[in-house]
């Protein structure tokens, strides 16, 4: 059990929380909600012991284990992924080392009697009772379970952790810290880099593991199915609810309305005492009564309330030009990466006006399609856009574009037009750029920031075909039901890739399941095509793990065709210049050790050079290095070659 104990935490003279106080009990699953900046994960790092209170307590048992994956880290570099998934396991082989140290030095010493040799033997026998309490049984077995329930091969085991993509390697630190087994996990929005049927193998570990679960999430799905009990941060306080997400939100909202009958009852009766204070200042027979409501004010526990609420503004696109009444017909078309397909002989047809989502593991393909149909790589086959087909499109990457001169509200402010210049303010707050977060520049932005802005800026476009790569990756609950409405309301087509089942609930009536190189298509929301599957979730979605493969596409195009403006051109060919830069000294690079290498196998003609085994050691050191070059050129030359096509 861990007992927060009247937690302060200030940041210049302001609290953050203002002494807090609750228990995390064995096997608990507690969803941590509240606005974004209310201290979620502030608290996580409170917890994990990264950071510190400035008043009260932290109690946590000596024998206590915690996990904690942060939303960012620092990748350890020169490891395989099973390596690294190793390192959970470093206390276990640690164990085993002392023990067999301890064994080998009763074996060499006859000092039985000696003080030191009965400690040697106490140390080798607390060792082995340890080893024996822990258990740990065929733990590479574990380890090979965890990675393929979160999506990799066993081909990928042996892989450099360098190779993978910051998703895949913020897998790799997921699958350490459930490997650990540890008594209390730490979770800050753990589904972000995870596909939609990786998100349901976590969400049964986690309601099956006898460790207690502390989240911070926005997908309400994960967070309904894992958490059994829901902490709320507002205004500095905690609000402790022993139930899942969807009942604390009625009770909430119960909660909230009393709180604000509560604050408008006071506020009342602070404007009568101040306006009976004001009247009757200066009058010598009120004047007891006038210092008597004075010191009332003064010991009044003012109530506070957030009362702000954006739940009921209505964002909508602005009116969408008309297409055709296909705007997107494909037939037998494939794509492959090198020697690797991923689509093979595809067709599919979206009518106007419908809300189809693109769902299955990750490197199926959904991407590839999208960018098949943004014309940004070639493929054999028929697409077909429709008439008049005017396309939107969010990606990630697409904030890169963003002027970063620019304040928050000035790039919304460009490109606003009619009514919804009025509601910018409200607009910006409802994806949380409230306040002064709306006059921040563009260049001191987090990523996650600027693809929540670039998300803005596109609900102001007149298009009339969207299409949406994980849109929901960076938004809070409040932003996305924002969002869900407004595409609703979308009388266009939008194409949705997306792990959020519970944002895609009552959004899509069509489901394209990409899976062993097709397409399937589903009619029906994504839960009717669970049904359709006799699932009850999508563990079973597509093939077996050894009949798919990860694949790391080239980098996404980042801006449409015509569509650049001076400064985005301009960062762009800033961008073309350091990527010319990066593959012209990687190419030097390769050109040096290539000669180098060329150099000592003429000299494995000689029988001392040929064994010698530090020359050995060596040149197999350089090969490896030319390698993993080789690999770095090909990914920087692809990001070069997809940049020139951006201003093409």
């Amino acid at each position: 059990m861990i007992s927060i104990e009247q937690l302060t935490v200030e940041f210049g003279g302001s609290p953050l929380f203002d002494s807090i106080g609750f228990l995390i009990n064995p096997k608990d699953k507690i969803a941590l909600v509240g606005k974004n900046g209310a201290g979620k994960t502030t608290l996580l790092k409170l917890i994990a012991g990264i950071m510190k209170p400035t008043r009260g307590n932290i109690v946590i048992p000596s024998d206590f284990t915690i996990g904690y994956l942060p939303q960012h880290m620092v990748h350890d570099e020169g490891t395989t992924v099973m390596e690294e998934a190793e390192k959970a396991f470093l206390q276990i082989t640690k164990i085993q080392s002392d023990i067999e140290r301890y064994a080998n030095e009763m074996a060499t010493r006859t000092d039985y009697d000696s003080p030191e040799y009965l400690e040697l033997i106490e140390k080798h026998s607390r060792a082995s009772e340890h080893f024996r309490i822990i258990n740990p049984g065929n733990f590479q077995a574990e380890i090979e379970k965890t990675l393929l329930g979160l999506g990799f091969l066993r081909k990928d085991f042996d892989r450099q952790c360098s190779e993978f993509s910051g998703g895949w390697r913020m897998r790799i630190e997921l699958a350490k810290i459930l490997l650990q087994d540890p008594d209390v996990l730490l979770l800050d929005e753990p589904t972000n880099h995870l596909d939609i049927e990786s998100i349901q193998w976590l969400e049964n570990f986690l309601m099956n593991s006898g460790s207690a679960v502390l989240l911070v999430s926005h997908d309400r799905a994960f967070i309904d199915a894992v958490t059994n009990r829901t902490i709320e941060i507002s205004l500095g306080r905690i609000y402790d609810y022993n139930t899942n997400y969807s009942k604390y939100v009625e009770l909430r909202k119960e909660r909230h309305e009393q709180q604000v009958r509560a604050y408008e009852n006071q506020q009342k009766m602070i404007q009568d005492t101040e306006d009976f204070i004001e009247r009757f200042r200066y009058k010598a027979t009120k004047a007891v009564q006038v210092q008597s409501r004075i010191k009332q004010l003064e010991k009044l526990e003012r109530i506070e309330v957030d009362l702000e609420d954006t739940s009921r503004l209505s964002l909508k696109f602005p009116p969408s030009p008309r297409s055709g009444s296909i705007p997107v017909e494909i037939e037998n078309l494939s794509k492959t990466y090198g020697d690797h397909l991923v689509l093979e002989n595809i067709g599919l047809i979206v009518n106007r006006g419908e809300k189809v989502a693109f769902v299955g593991k990750n490197g199926e393909g959904k991407s590839t399609l999208v960018k098949c149909i943004l014309d940004e790589i070639s493929y054999s086959g028929i697409l077909k856009l429709g008439h008049n087909v005017k396309i939107g499109y969010f990606a990630q990457n697409q904030a890169a574009l963003l002027d970063e001169n620019l304040t928050v509200f000035q790039t919304i402010d460009h490109v606003a037009v009619g009514d919804i210049r009025t509601k910018i303010r409200d607009v910006l707050g409802a994806f949380m750029f409230g306040g002064e977060a709306s006059d921040k520049r563009v260049k001191v932005l987090s990523g996650g920031e600027r693809s929540r802005l670039a998300m803005i800026r596109l609900l102001l476009e007149p298009v009339n075909l969207l299409i949406l790569d994980e849109p929901t990756n960076h938004l809070d609950m409040r932003s996305k039901d924002v969002l869900k409405e407004a595409i609703k309301a979308f009388d266009g087509t939008a194409i949705i890739v997306s792990h959020d089942r519970e944002f895609l609930d009552g959004l899509v009536s069509k489901i394209y399941e990409f899976g062993n190189k097709k397409v399937r298509e589903h009619m029906g929301g994504i839960y009717e095509f669970l049904k359709k599957k006799k699932i009850e979730n999508l563990s079973e979605l597509g093939l077996s793990q050894s009949q798919t493969t990860i694949v790391e596409a080239p980098a996404e195009k980042e801006v449409s065709e015509n569509k650049l403006s001076y400064e985005a051109r301009k960062e762009l060919n800033r961008k073309i210049r350091k990527a010319e830069k990066d593959v012209h000294l990687t190419e030097n690079a390769i050109e040096k050790l290539e000669n180098e290498i060329s150099e000592m196998q003429s000299q494995l003609e000689n029988p001392e050079k040929a064994s010698d085994p530090e020359f050995i050691m060596l040149l197999q050191k350089k090969e490896r290095e030319l390698e993993q070059k080789m690999y770095e050129w090909e990914i920087l030359a692809e990001e070069l070659e997809e940049l020139k096509m951006s201003v093409l």
